[in-house]
């Protein structure tokens, strides 16, 4: 069973967050912001997109809908940077999507006491898939 929250809106108000702007709330700003996510959420029209940033001049984080043509004014604005963006499932790095290379099979172990023992470690293993950027820069994702 769901529940209807229109029953708790005035009278012709939109459920919908506002969409913001793409910019640090705190300095006014969209000069000193890191992009770190964009993704499309359900039931928005296509021109409306999630956005996570980070100001990195006072570091006030903020996630909220933005209109995808302000964010890509912004994106054009702060040029390539050495930072991954998750765009709509995609890891970006210098502006190009990461391809995926292979997978790689991790072991992970620590002791299982602090003292001096002789007892097995405890071990776990992790799969993983290798992204790879055109510039060589590449990073490990658990699959």
């Amino acid at each position: 069973m769901s529940i209807d929250l229109s029953a708790f809106l005035p009278d012709g108000a939109d459920p919908t967050p506002p969409v913001l702007p793409v910019m640090c709330a705190a300095c006014n700003t969209d000069r000193d912001l890191t992009i770190t996510s964009v993704t499309h959420p359900p039931e928005q029209p296509a021109d409306i997109v999630m956005v996570s940033h980070t100001c990195s001049r006072c570091g006030h984080f903020s996630e909220h809908p933005a209109w995808v043509a302000e964010l890509s004014l912004v994106l054009a604005r702060l040029g390539p940077t050495d930072d991954v963006l998750i765009l709509g499932g995609h890891y970006m790095h210098c502006g190009q999507p990461m391809e995926r290379t292979h997978t790689e099979l991790r072991r992970l172990a620590a002791p299982m006491s602090t003292e001096d023992t002789t007892e097995d470690e405890l071990e776990v293993y992790l799969a993983t898939r290798v992204l790879r950027c055109v510039c060589g820069f590449q990073m490990e994702l658990p699959e």
